[in-house]
């Protein structure tokens, strides 16, 4: 068994809350285990200018990290599995996939408490295409504008005033302590989180055997069954992580129930499926069967041919 451990990570606060997380749980399942991290900046840290739709999607946040493992310089990254590509590139894999926090998206902002306490043409702060899309779908007055940064970087903005309102994922806001800057956590009808949100994922070599059966033993099988059919709607349907597309799957009577939306970013339309079944990858294809039954493939070449160099 491997005797020490780098981990490869951003260094904001939200990313190092995470590595280090890792690196405890590491610890107290082996004894003796040294674990390290090595924090790097990201092409996604540094290119704050336009939103990640346009410049290359949350995988801007990963290649670094993917670097520093293919070269030796770490061993594993630690990611919101809300940010990782559906598809990985040889010759990584995801070793371990658990600790599922609060899977919801949350509005911020002072008074707020629900979408109908914001005023008519509220500025909204939100970077993503697929909270747009669900937000614009039940408000359509609503100003939503990009916001970048890290989750600090967000909340200055809005405290001095740039936006209304803003929405992060609740699961970022309670693992820095700031739950008390929840005004909402938004109804899973109202805004249907990212595949994998919420949850952990650790990545290393696949031919690490050995790293592998160590980091194996953080998995949450419910939680790697429910991201895997979340995650196979975005590949089934070559979506990445930009995408306006939302899945989310629970657990049911050990059958799998997935749901997932489909929109264009500014609302007017939203194709809705959902499935259940025990195989995450075959209940995910299911669902992907409904959405491009229902023009999603059209849908999406639209989205993409809007955005900016494509």
């Amino acid at each position: 068994m491997k005797d020490r451990i780098v981990i490869a990570t951003r260094q904001s606060e939200l990313a190092l809350w995470q590595a280090n997380f890792i690196a405890d749980r590491l610890r107290e399942l082996h004894p003796g285990l040294e674990v390290k991290l090595l924090g790097m900046s990201t092409r996604g840290d540094r290119w704050l200018s336009s939103p990640l739709s346009e410049v290359g999607g949350k995988g801007l946040f990963v290649k670094e990290l993917e670097e520093a493992i293919a070269d030796g310089r770490a061993d594993i990254a630690v990611h919101s599995m809300k940010d990782v590509p559906a598809v990985l590139p040889d010759p990584f894999t995801l070793a371990a996939i658990g600790y599922r926090d609060d899977v919801r998206d949350a509005l911020v902002g002072p008074g707020v408490r629900s979408l109908d306490d914001l005023a008519h043409g509220a500025r909204v702060g939100s970077s993503s295409l697929r909270r747009q899309a669900m937000l614009r779908a039940r408000r359509s007055d609503l100003d939503v504008r990009p916001v970048r940064g890290n989750v600090g970087t967000r909340l200055r903005k809005l405290d001095e005033g740039e936006y209304d309102v803003l929405v992060l994922a609740a699961a970022g806001l309670k693992r820095l302590g700031l739950e008390g800057r929840i005004g909402m956590l938004m109804p899973l009808d109202v805004s249907l989180p990212a595949a994998g949100q919420g949850a952990l994922g650790i990545e290393c070599r696949r031919d690490d055997e050995a790293l592998c059966a160590l980091l194996a033993t953080l998995t949450d099988h419910q939680v790697q069954r429910c991201v895997s059919a979340e995650r196979a709607v975005s590949s089934g349907l070559g979506a990445d992580c930009s995408a306006p597309l939302g899945a989310h799957a629970v657990i049911e009577a050990d059958r799998i129930h997935l749901r997932a939306v489909l929109g264009t970013p500014d609302g007017s339309r939203l194709l809705l499926a959902q499935a259940r079944g025990t195989d995450p990858l075959a209940t995910g294809a299911e669902v992907v069967r409904q959405l491009e039954a229902q023009g999603a493939s059209a849908l999406l070449a639209g989205v993409n041919a809007a955005r900016p160099g494509r």
